[in-house]
């Protein structure tokens, strides 16, 4: 359906108990979720929306965007007090405002930003579990934070994405990778020290991130050596790495329109 009114909408969503934004048979999904609140709140089904980006199961977003086609103008002077009233409480809409037909989600130029929170060292509270991956064993996080800039720059990333099709393109940019103490999330139930790995591009491969974290903390284990991430941004790692890290600690933290 192609609507003659526009609106950019942006929310946040935990995404421990979602899978993913995408709509999947038989599964509670951001997207389902999204699109069942908004027919409830508008009273028709007359419309459509459309995700600026892919997050899979587990992921959360601090702010995600997605794009809706309407048919006739939002007129709700409560529109977004309805919409949060009656999505699940581990959704929340945090603004929207209408675009012109020239605005195109998917097409537009962006940036987005992906943090993962990570500890190491302890087994947390379990309430932790739905926010920040706890790794059992000690980390040399000085070498992390070293390595994390050898991913800045064009490179290719083959390696640090899972099962790429033939016509997938692997060189990307990424314009930041750093690793810095976590003092945005904080909890009582969080472990006492905790981290965060902070990454931007315009665009990444399917678990590009997670490859990436995963390679990190399998070098500050000790498991593998700097010069092993050297040779994989070289073009030297044929096949993908088997570590992937778990999905409950990424975050998409924001998307930036140009």
């Amino acid at each position: 359906m192609k609507g003659r009114y526009f609106y950019l909408i942006t929310i946040q969503y935990l995404g421990f108990r979602l899978h993913g934004w995408a709509k999947q048979p038989n599964l509670k999904t951001v997207h389902h979720m999204i699109d069942k609140t908004l027919g409830f709140v508008l009273g028709h089904e007359s419309f459509k929306t459309m995700g600026a980006s892919r997050t899979d199961s587990k992921v959360s977003a601090n702010e995600f965007a997605f794009e809706l086609f309407l048919d006739e103008p939002i007129t709700q002077s409560d529109f977004l007090e309805q919409f949060n009233i009656n999505l699940p409480l581990d959704i929340k809409a945090l603004a929207y405002h209408q675009v012109d037909q020239s605005f195109n989600i998917i097409n537009s130029p962006k940036t987005k930003e992906y943090i993962y929170l990570f500890a190491h060292g302890e087994k947390p509270h379990p309430f932790s579990a739905a926010f920040i991956n706890t790794v059992p064993y000690p980390l040399d996080i000085g070498l992390m934070t070293e390595a994390a800039k050898l991913f800045v720059g064009t490179h290719d990333f083959k390696a640090y994405c899972k099962r790429p099709k033939a016509h997938t393109v692997t060189v990307r940019e990424v314009l930041e990778s750093s690793i810095e103490p976590n003092t945005t999330y904080q909890a009582n139930f969080f472990p006492k020290t905790s981290y965060i790995y902070r990454v931007r591009a315009k665009g990444f491969l399917r678990h590009q991130i997670r490859m990436m974290i995963g390679q990190l903390i399998l070098l500050g284990k000790g498991a593998i050596d700097i010069n092993a991430i050297h040779k994989s941004l070289e073009g030297e790692t044929a096949n993908e790495f088997h570590y992937v890290a778990p999905a409950s600690g990424l975050v998409l933290n924001k998307i930036e329109y140009h």
